[in-house]
């Protein structure tokens, strides 16, 4: 019997809205505060949003993928 596999709907795509939303928020806001405690200078803060922000946010965005059902392919639909 083969499995029944339902295409994520509004939901998945609001909770993957939201959940980038917020990794975009933190990371920022810990940017922010790291830089208020002068533990990470202006041009460091920077750096890590220039080059760490888009890591950070493909990394975020490929765990929730995977988690809301986004990750399935054609071939994934087509062999069950």
């Amino acid at each position: 019997m083969a499995a029944i596999r339902h295409s994520p709907g509004p939901a998945a795509a609001e909770a993957f809205t939201l959940g980038i939303t917020t990794a975009a928020t933190l990371g920022l806001a810990g940017l922010w505060l790291l830089v208020w405690t002068d533990v990470l200078t202006l041009l460091g803060a920077i750096f890590v949003a220039f080059f760490g922000l888009p890591v950070l946010l493909v990394v975020v965005s490929c765990l929730l993928s995977v988690w809301l059902g986004y990750d399935k392919d054609a071939v994934d639909t087509a062999l069950s």
